[in-house]
């Protein structure tokens, strides 16, 4: 390993091994190094890299989880410095779209094409090339050439940079088997750092994420051990980044000359005073009637609008997720389904403020046993399971409960009957074997994902697999929203007062998206994010058969129009994404407005309605004495405007200031314009 001796001073309490000078040891190369893929810790698939040569190396890689996921090989041939000359990859990706993707250099020319790249470049230096279809084992490529290179950095191309930091050193033992591995973060191309573990060789030995996880086979015991070491590691990262960016007034904060927005009642209410007391809001009222305190710190709003922070009731968190939310102005969010022990301890270090991020409210997942079971180790196939699970949900703070795809439609009533025993909500997919309106009468408070409301009308569709997305591409806009049996259904949900999480913007890449056009519902923002987040936009979404495109089109229109006649019909909608954090929000938002729901209503969808719903009305989703001071400011008018809601620039959460342009900086993406 070239450069200075690798020294870590804050890994002690991690008893991580000391670091070690020098070369990586020249152990002789292996045939073939094996890894297991796990998904939210579930074992899923495989990694494989066959060693061809010392130059030219085999990379097979593949999971599956719910009928989804990638399939790939590809073949790689590395120059003396170890940057790739050739990296060619076929298979499919996740939403099992055809790959074919290839990177060559020769001298100082470089070329790349994929299904929607076809560039080419003089190049004059040391260069990588990030594939879109990236297994694990690119992770191992691109550190080995960053620990290599000048400065520890390399352009990136089409676009970029990326760099390489050494965090800590571990010993690890498997048997008799004793090896040291070396954690690496590689920043620059995304929202936050890859984290990579490589042993002396410099070769791949854990990728490890709460998602996606690569173990070398035969040390998957040592896993614990290496997620517990990183976590801390990261965590001890996130702290000194919310020291940084989080800002506690020492004295009261006030908000003059503002534009107040109050989407419960729907007043606005110009040259508005508004006084934070810590974590709560002590006043408000006109300009000039509301005393300001004496050593107040005072923001002069200049008329732009002061409004509830935003909620998003549909997430799966992910520790980068927080500053995106943040700068977004969500400043509450529901978690729909995670690792329990990652989730409890992302809540712990956002609400101390540790690392930085939204208020976590939880729901937890309970799946029934099966091949298409979702990520997660909370399966019950008996009610015993079942009611186990709730209760443990419910000791922990949960307040909802959602069911999944694969569960036994006969549990069905009886959790919601415990469940609800225990003041907790239930909602979730419909299981495979029921319909929406059969699970509404079974007790459910609320369904998640517009398409089970047209899955609702449609037989014989497998729900646990990808067909719960194709059957309603190809078939919803065949749908008459106004016939007997959808009125009927409509009707059923507002007696039962079931409200819905429509995620529509999930929906909008996969039927609207096509491959070499940047995703619709980030068209407005894409020139703002970090290069390969950017790249991924392009990548389309569903294969759409010969013949189909309009009817994708049409279907997604359908979607739209179901939103809508959930408004016209009096059944709460609730703003939730199930896609990019902060930016799916907004967009969200923008998909109901296209509709004609009014804006007003569009922005209760994200704040006191879902305060309402989740019982939390008594402390937040409106700006009045005595609340948690959760507020945004905007650089707009989002009530006449909804894009404007994009404009943040200033979020309080519990009366902590956070600069939004201050964290999109910190994650790469250029602020709003």
């Amino acid at each position: 390993m070239s450069g200075p001796c690798l020294r870590v001073a804050a890994v002690v309490l991690l008893a991580l091994a000391p670091a070690v000078c020098g070369a990586a040891a020249a152990d002789p190369t292996p045939l073939e190094l094996r890894y297991t893929v796990l998904i939210a810790g579930t074992r899923a698939g495989s990694a494989v890299t066959t060693f061809l040569s010392d130059r030219e190396q085999r990379y097979a890689f593949e999971y599956t989880e719910r009928g989804r996921g990638p399939s790939t090989v590809t073949h790689v041939v590395v120059d003396e410095q170890g940057l790739p000359v050739l990296l060619e990859t076929t298979g499919h990706n996740y939403l099992k779209h055809a790959v074919d993707e290839a990177f060559e250099r020769a001298g100082t020319r470089a070329t790349w094409r994929n299904g929607f790249e076809h560039g080419a470049r003089t190049i004059t230096g040391p260069v990588f090339y990030p594939s879109l279809n990236r297994p694990p084992q690119e992770s191992e490529l691109l550190a080995r050439a960053l620990l290599h290179a000048a400065g520890k950095r390399l352009d990136l191309v089409p676009d970029g940079e990326e760099r390489i930091e050494p965090l800590g050193v571990r010993e690890v033992k498997a048997g008799a088997q004793v090896k040291t591995v070396r954690l690496y973060a590689l920043n620059g191309d995304d929202f936050a750092p890859t984290y990579v573990w490589l042993d002396e060789q410099e070769r791949l030995f854990v990728l490890y994420s709460s998602w996606l996880t690569a173990v070398r086979e035969g040390w998957e015991g040592v896993l614990p051990d290496i997620a517990k070491a990183q976590d801390a590691l990261v965590a001890a990262r996130e702290k000194a980044q919310a020291d940084r960016l989080a800002r506690h007034p020492t004295g009261p904060l006030v908000f003059i000359h503002a534009r107040l927005l109050d989407p419960a009642s729907g007043a606005v209410r110009p040259g508005t005073t508004v006084v934070i007391a810590g974590d709560r809001i002590s006043a408000v009222g006109e300009d000039g009637k509301v005393a300001v305190p004496a050593g107040a710190e005072v923001v002069d709003a200049h008329g732009r609008t002061l409004m509830p922070g935003l909620w998003d009731m549909h997430v799966h968190l992910l520790s980068p997720h927080g500053p995106l939310h943040l700068a977004a102005g969500v400043t509450t969010v529901r978690d729909m389904a995670n690792n329990t022990d990652f989730l409890l301890d992302l809540r712990r270090r956002w609400d101390a403020g540790d690392a930085l991020g939204p208020r976590i409210i939880m729901a937890g997942v309970i799946e029934g046993p099966g091949p298409y079971a979702g990520p997660t180790k909370v399966l019950a196939a008996n009610k015993e399971d079942a009611f186990k699970a709730v209760d443990r949900y419910k000791e922990l703070g949960y307040e909802q409960i959602k069911l999944y795809s694969s569960l036994d439609p006969a549990l069905v009533p009886p959790i919601v009957e415990y469940a609800h025993g225990l003041g907790l909500r239930v909602s979730g997919h419909i299981p495979y074997g029921l319909t929406a309106e059969q699970a509404v009468r079974a007790g459910f408070d609320e369904i998640q994902h517009v398409n089970y409301l047209f899955l609702n009308f449609l037989a014989g569709v497998d729900t646990r697999t990808p067909q719960r997305f194709t059957a309603v591409a190809q078939h919803a806009a065949e749908l008459d929203l106004g016939s007997a049996p959808v009125k009927a259904f409509l009707a059923l949900l507002k007696e039962r007062g079931t409200d819905v999480d429509p995620t529509v913007n999930s929906f909008e890449p996969m039927f609207v998206g096509r491959e070499g056009e940047v995703s619709p519902g980030l068209a407005a923002v894409a020139d703002r994010l970090p290069p390969q987040v950017r790249r991924s936009l392009y990548g389309g979404g569903l294969p759409v058969p010969e013949g189909m495109d309009q009817r994708y089109r049409d279907s997604f229109r359908a979607l739209l129009a179901m939103v809508r006649a959930l408004y016209d019909n009096g059944i709460p909608i609730v703003a939730g994404t199930d896609s990019l954090a902060g930016f799916g929000l907004h967009r969200e938002l923008e998909l109901y407005a296209r509709v004609g729901i009014p804006n007003l209503d569009v922005l209760r969808a994200a704040t006191s309605v879902p305060a309402r719903l989740m019982k939390h009305e008594k402390d937040l989703g409106s700006i009045a004495p005595g609340k948690l001071a959760d507020v945004i400011l905007v650089d707009g008018q989002p009530d006449k405007k909804i894009g404007d809601i994009r404009r943040v620039v200033l979020t309080v959460k519990g009366g902590v200031v956070y600069d939004p342009a201050a964290l999109y900086s910190e994650i790469g993406v250029k602020p709003a314009q």
